[in-house]
Order: C-alpha cells, then structure tokens, then sequence
C-alpha cells in the first residue's frame, strides 16, 4: 500500500467522508480545484497541508453549523446573514406601517433600527466588519427615513389613479401657535379626505374641481395634481441605491473573508 505522502490528491480526498468533501466544495476547494493545485509548484505539500487544517478544524468538538461558518477561521456567515435578514425584515414592516400611520412609520423603524445595530454588533470582528456594519446600519436608516417620508408618493405613482375632485371645505388646526389650513377633497364616490400636501390655497376654491391622483384602496391620502407631480423620484434612486448597499455589505464581508482564507489555504495570499 503507498505511503500517505505518495498518494495522489483522488485518494485523499476520497478518503474524507462525504460531509467534509462537500464542505470543502463549498468554499472553493473542491477536488477539480485540488487537483490544479497539485500540478502547481510544490502542489501536494500544499493540498496535504489544506486537508490536514480542514481535518483538524472540522474536527473541532465545538458546535458549528455546516456550511455557514467555514473552517480553520473563515469569516462566519450565518451573523452576517441574520443581519441582513432582519435589516430587510425591519425596513418592510416600517414601510408597511405607513399605510396606517403614515409618515409616523419612521418611528417604527427607528426602534427596530436598534434591533438591527444589536445585531450588526453580534457579527464577528473579521477584516472589514466595523465598515460593513456603520455602512449597513447608514443603509437601513435611509432606508427608513426617506421610505417613511415617500411611500406614499411611490404608492400613489405605481397604483394611484388621476381623478376629478372638488374642494371641500378645509379644516384649520394650531400648529406650533400658527393657525394651519388643510386642504380637503370630495372624491366621485362622496367620500372626502385631506390631502397628502397642501400645494395649493384651497380656502377659497371651495366647490372647485381639480386634478388628484387618488388611491383606489384608500390607504393613502389623495394628492392633488397629476402623477408627475407627485415627485419623490430622486429619493427612490436614492432609496434604491441604499437598499443595494444594505444587501451587498454584508455579502463582501463573507466574500472577502473566505478569499482571504482560501487564498491562505493555497498558498495564493499576498
């Protein structure tokens, strides 16, 4: 029988039990990638020296989860993950509240924002991890604060209809002692609702008609004027950038710390 040193890179990995070589796929290091590592210079030293740390960190008595914490120090991914998870999950249900109150969603996402800074500080300190967090946690608070402020531009854009309405008569509130007009609207079905902003002197128009992009589910408050007045474009741009950093940030963190050890692993590391 050859010695464990002449064996080729086939037999040592078919001798791992199938739950490692699948781990080892996992992280790149499948046994196609073995294999051109041994046709390298000193190859087999450096593919019994990636079996012999997998073997030793695989073995570890400690609780770990396959595949989602690596070996031998790899950047784990299952915080990284929860993160994301519940970063996505707590932008979703502060948007979600602003069908029911409105531009006050934004305090709900401001509480559940410390669930996801708790979070964010559950992750491991890895290369990059204090950027990834202050990035996601910048990401997930625009997210909130500006989606809070126009979703229901966003809503009324994608779903509103352009009706004619008629003025209805205002009503007036003390605001910060300043007496404030509120513009109201009479939809074709009788009903009458304020507006989403007052754009207009309506003190005087009552009995007027208009144009208003209404929501034909009536979660949102009529705007007056067409759809392309509603504005708030910009701040979807905007929006929709911060919802791709939000998601990417953690994903680099697992991605360049698992290149950084695979390239250890290979002896590839600069």
């Amino acid at each position: 029988m050859a010695s464990k040193d002449e064996r080729s890179v086939d037999e040592l990995f078919a001798e791992l039990p199938e739950k490692w070589q699948r781990s080892l796929e996992e992280v790149g290091l499948g046994l196609p990638e073995l294999r051109r590592i041994a046709a390298g210079p000193d190859g087999m030293r450096r593919v019994r020296t990636i079996l012999a740390e997998f073997s030793e960190a695989t073995a570890d008595p400690r609780p770990t989860r396959a595949g989602w914490t690596g070996y031998g120090g790899a950047t784990p991914v299952w915080p990284w993950a929860r993160l994301l998870l519940v970063a996505v999950v707590s932008v979703l249900v502060s948007l979600l509240s602003s069908l029911f109150i409105g531009k006050a969603s934004a305090f709900v996402g401001l509480v559940l924002g410390l669930l996801v800074i708790w979070v964010a500080f559950k992750t491991r300190d890895t290369r990059g991890a204090p950027v990834a967090r202050y990035v996601t946690a910048a990401a997930y608070l625009v997210l909130v604060l500006v989606g809070s402020y126009f979703a229901n531009a966003w809503y009324l854009q994608l779903r509103g209809a352009e009706q004619t309405v008629t003025f209805a008569t205002p009503t007036h509130q003390w605001t910060h002692g300043t007496r404030e007009t509120y513009c109201r609207v009479r939809l074709r079905d009788g009903s009458v609702h304020e507006v989403v902003e007052n754009k207009e002197n309506c003190a005087d128009r009552v009995g007027q008609t208009t144009t208003a992009v209404v929501d034909p589910a009536g979660h949102y408050q009529p705007s007056l004027g067409s759809k392309s007045e509603i504005g708030g474009v910009l701040e979807g741009y905007l929006c929709l950038g911060a919802a791709v950093v939000l998601v990417l940030a953690p994903m680099t963190v697992v991605f360049t710390g698992r290149r950084k050890r695979y390239d250890r692993a290979t002896g590839t590391a600069i």
